[in-house]
């Protein structure tokens, strides 16, 4: 459906089903099963620019927004490669767009060709052990080193980080005022937050930077990582934004994160749908397709209603953000309809198949594991509800 969107937006949908397609289910299914990168999809986007597409054309890139990110976003997913929600997420989300709005000229020639081109890969650190969705308090700190060279050395810790085994570049999100001396000096919560380019393979072949996969229950063709920093050391120039003044930095890079997660969840929703249908159409009880009972029926088609109004929402959270708009409450009502209904298509589609969907024969199980996630990231369920409440609902403030 293409809800009027802009021919810019509908060539990346039609280039990038192309390259989805030549990946199948069970291609997915080996990487998940193998906690393999899926290497050769990536390889794929990034010979197609499909990675660039925010990136300026006088760097390599599309010069397009949030919304061709996010329409390749769901477009990946609705092929079947859920996970591969990351893809976009991490390197064009956190990196491209951060830079693109937010880096120095410097910064900018030195990344955005090889992020244009797929040749680099991002990951962001912000969620620590002591600090998730309250990310004020992080602890991560960032201090000057003490020999006048004006470089930065980091410590600290960092928990639930995505592709750090094969990102060339991350953003570590530090204090350089923490936030008890905020309160000490009546400073604003959101005062003292410093994000700083980590080169990645740098760090860890000095022994500076360590990571430690964490065992999870789904989406393994990218390791999520316990992360420590013992002294990083970075120089100034690696700064995005400006020392102590990085919150509003940070916010610009949560809003896209949380656009492109519904725009995952759609693509997922719209996965696991098709793959419940099909098998409603073919599988014969009681000698009729199973699909034309209404109690197989009617939940596919109320999850198909939703699936729709999550996308609108998501398009427009997007477009209002490539606007210079205001997208804060649609960009959370986008995030909250997306991680929903990717969740409840997974569930029914499991529901549908009934014994079958528990066989790996199906990718029902891998689905239905990638797609509970998002109920969780990037930021937890309630903590949106929170925020309708108080922001758009203007209830008092729960927390």
């Amino acid at each position: 459906m293409d809800l009027d969107l802009p021919e810019s937006a509908i060539a990346v949908r039609d280039g990038v089903a192309a390259v989805a397609a030549r990946y199948d289910h069970a291609y997915w299914s080996r990487c998940e099963e193998e906690h393999r990168f899926p290497q050769e999809v990536f390889d794929d986007l990034g010979r197609g620019g499909w990675f660039g597409l925010c990136v300026p054309e006088e760097y390599g890139g599309g010069g397009q927004g949030l919304l061709e990110l996010a329409v390749a976003n769901e477009t990946l997913c609705a092929s079947g490669g859920v996970a591969g929600t990351f893809f976009y997420v991490t390197t064009p989300g956190f990196g491209a767009m951060t830079l693109t709005r937010h880096g120095t000229e410097e910064q900018k020639q030195r990344i955005l060709p090889g992020l244009a081109d797929g040749s680099i890969q991002f990951c962001l650190a912000l969620t620590e052990p002591d600090a998730g969705s309250n990310a004020i308090e992080i602890k991560t700190r960032a201090r000057r080193a003490d020999d006048g060279t004006g470089d930065f050395l980091i410590k600290g810790q960092k928990v639930w980080i995505s592709n750090v085994e094969n990102a060339d570049w991350m953003i570590a999100v530090t204090r350089t005022i923490s936030a008890a001396e905020t309160r000490e000096h009546g400073l604003p919560r959101t005062a003292g937050f410093t994000l700083v380019l980590v080169d990645v393979k740098e760090a860890l072949a000095a022994g500076t930077l360590t990571y430690t996969p964490i065992p999870k229950m789904g989406s393994n063709i990218l390791a999520s990582s316990q992360v420590f920093f013992d002294d990083v050391r970075v120089p100034a120039s690696n700064v995005i934004g400006e020392v102590d003044a990085g919150f509003g930095v940070l916010w610009d890079v949560l809003n896209p994160e949380r656009i492109l997660a519904a725009a995952g969840g759609v693509g997922a929703a719209e996965a696991a749908l098709r793959i419940a249908s099909e098998y409603a159409r073919e599988r014969e009880v009681f000698g009729r397709p199973i699909g034309a009972n209404q109690g197989i029926q009617f939940p596919l088609a109320q999850i198909k209603a939703k699936t729709e109004l999550g996308r609108l929402m998501t398009y427009k959270a997007a477009w209002l953000f490539d606007q210079g708009r205001p997208c804060g409450n649609e960009a959370n009502v986008a995030k909250l309809t997306g991680a929903q209904v990717a969740w409840e298509a997974a569930d029914q589609a499991f529901q549908t198949l009934g014994g079958m969907a528990y066989s790996k024969e199906y990718p029902v199980e891998r689905i239905f594991r990638d797609a509970r996630i998002g109920k969780n990231i990037p930021v937890a369920e309630q903590l949106v509800l929170a925020h309708i409440g108080t922001s758009m609902l203007g209830l008092p403030k729960s927390y």
